[in-house]
């Protein structure tokens, strides 16, 4: 049987006592297990409940809706976006409606932030409603749904390992308890380590020439890009671009992925314009992920994947090792990017779970940290690799919360 641990089951506790709030959970915390259970809690009620998950991106709401439906299976479910899916889908109110009114018993609806205003057209009774990525609420074209839901709704909660403040009058921040509540539940990262579920981050910054005048950038980066490879010896590499046109220009106009190739190593990448592609062959998203997470976990797989902004939030993605910043982000960017590389190596959770590791003895784990890489040339790529480094020191030494602030 599934046993939540005990930070989880804390907040889980948390929601219990609470209406509404925020739980702040760094990445890879498990988050996601603590809405499952409290649905499953609120599903064993003998009248029927309607319980809403929203997340900021059509993956992440499919990723959900097979994390959660392990676990649960006394629901009728009903997908509310664009994407395709297995289960009954729309977008159109009047169609949510008549399925709300149709279904019987329990409702389990995953939606997007962009398609939660249907479900507010729809006018179902909603009565417990998880915004998960919850930073993304205080966008202005998502907030008037959040906040109708967060007054509306019987229980509503906000997951985030990034909360987004306001200090500008007019402007979103999940500082207005009134929409928000309070931070009802907070995990700090160093227990998490400690206790043997994530791994820490390492950030080193590596000099990266400049440009001469009339150079190609994509190959002043490719040059920088397999340097750092070489330097580094890593296997599982998540590189975050500057822009699409950079990923193509890396990949049409260099020899990357060749030079990769003869290293041993697979390249994987993802645009929203684009599409997805392993190795230079097209795939859809699902096929992509599969691979992603089935090569994460094979212990001799060697790939990089290139992305822009697609993996940052919410994706699971298994073992990978290191991350490369080649564009700025702000808080909210930085602590879910550096997340990406701290779930544990296969290996590890499992000696762990035998008791042949022990738990937070990181020296002899087989990945004992996440490896963050900043390149530096100028100013601007200094100061953002000590955005990095101080992001991290907040959240990994001194183990609080990293509060992204709106300040105009």
């Amino acid at each position: 049987m599934f046993q939540l641990r005990p930070h989880q089951q804390s907040s889980l506790d948390a929601l219990s006592q609470h209406s509404k709030g925020i739980v702040v959970m760094p990445t890879g915390g498990g988050k996601t297990n603590v809405g499952i259970f409290d649905t499953i809690r609120q599903f064993s009620n003998p009248e029927p409940q309607t319980v809403v998950v929203v997340s900021p991106r059509i993956l992440l709401a499919e990723q959900l809706s097979s994390e959660y439906l392990e676990f649960i299976t006394n629901a009728s479910v009903l997908h509310i976006h664009s994407g395709e899916t297995r289960h009954f889908s729309t977008t159109k109110p009047n169609v949510i409606r008549t399925w709300y009114e149709q279904a019987q018993g329990h409702k389990l609806i995953f939606t997007t932030y962009n398609s939660l205003q249907q479900v507010q057209r729809s006018g179902i009774k909603v009565d417990t409603i998880y915004f998960d990525e919850a930073h993304n609420s205080v966008q202005r074209h998502f907030f008037p749904a959040v906040e109708y839901f967060a007054a509306e709704a019987q229980r509503c909660y906000f997951f985030t390992a990034t909360p987004k403040y306001s200090n500008v009058i007019g402007k979103a921040g999940m500082n207005d308890t009134e929409v928000y509540g309070s931070i009802i539940a907070k995990v700090p990262a160093p227990q998490l380590v400690q206790n043997g579920y994530i791994i820490p981050p390492k950030v080193i910054a590596t000099q990266m020439r400049l440009s001469v005048k009339g150079e190609d950038i994509a190959q002043r980066d490719c040059e920088y890009l397999l340097q750092t490879i070489q330097d580094n010896p890593v296997d599982k590499i998540l590189i975050c671009a500057k822009a699409t046109k950079h990923i193509i220009g890396l990949l049409s106009q260099t020899d990357f992925a060749e030079q990769l190739a003869e290293e041993g190593y697979s390249v994987m990448h993802i645009t929203s314009k684009h599409g997805a592609f392993i190795d230079g062959d097209k795939v859809n998203r699902e096929v992509f992920f599969d691979t992603l997470n089935e090569w994460g976990k094979d212990a001799d797989k060697k790939f990089v994947v290139l992305h822009h902004s697609i993996l940052a939030e919410g994706i699971n993605i298994s073992a990978l090792e290191a991350v490369v910043f080649m564009r700025s982000m702000d808080i909210v960017g930085i602590g879910q990017t550096v997340g990406r590389t701290l779930r544990l190596h296969p290996a590890d959770a499992a000696g762990i779970r035998s008791g042949a590791l022990q738990a937070g003895a990181l020296e002899s784990y087989t990945k004992s940290y996440g490896l963050v890489i900043c390149p530096t040339f100028d100013k601007a790529s200094t100061s953002t690799a000590q955005k990095v480094q101080n992001v991290v020191d907040i959240i990994f030494q001194k183990g609080d919360v990293a509060f992204s602030t709106i300040n105009r």
